[in-house]
């Protein structure tokens, strides 16, 4: 049990989940992203007459299988395989979040941002619900998530797989240091 409880080295998880992108291709010509998912899941529960969901969702119900596979998977480690102890950061990074005002480190999200409570408040309207906003609207303008394009589309040697993916980096690198500092002041 020690071996899974802990966590994995990026020398383990890295070449596993890079083991995926072969595995779906070969074992069904499968592409690997979750964000297409929400799109399968809404033409299969939308009857309306919305031609953007007009298509034969029951090729992709394997994906389906997947994201519930997803929820599962989060929801068992969660609940039977985390070690209740604070997660393991840098400790100049540890520093820096508690000097622009983050206090909370026992879990995966910080509870003085993301949280219910929070929700109501600016700072936690803007991370949360415009940020989520921004997310979903970024995956459908991108045609994919960071899952698909950087792991899926950058091993089939895509171009536009690797323009999303280094904006999305580019844009993570201008919002961890240029952004959130302004926003965790809130």
């Amino acid at each position: 049990m020690d071996l899974i409880t802990q966590p994995w080295p990026w020398y383990a998880s890295g070449p596993l989940i890079g083991l995926i992108v072969p595995a779906l291709l070969i074992i069904g010509n499968k592409t690997f992203g979750i964000s297409s998912s929400l799109k399968h899941i809404c033409a299969a529960c939308i009857s309306a007459n919305i031609s953007f969901f007009k298509y034969d969702w029951k090729k992709e119900s394997w994906n389906m299988f997947f994201v519930v596979g997803i929820v599962l998977g989060g929801f068992l480690a969660a609940q039977y395989l985390s070690a209740n102890h604070p997660v393991n950061i840098n400790p100049q990074t540890h520093a820096l979040l508690q000097q622009q005002g983050v206090k909370d480190f026992n879990g995966l999200l910080p509870k003085d941002i993301f949280s219910f409570g929070e929700l109501l408040t600016l700072r936690g309207f803007i991370f949360m619900v415009a940020g989520g906003f921004l997310v979903g609207f970024g995956t459908r303008y991108a045609n994919g998530c960071t899952s698909g394009h950087a792991i899926m589309g950058i091993s089939n040697l895509q171009w536009p797989s690797l323009v999303a993916t280094c904006c999305f980096m580019a844009g993570g690198f201008i919002m961890s240091w240029f952004i959130l500092p302004y926003l965790l002041r809130l």
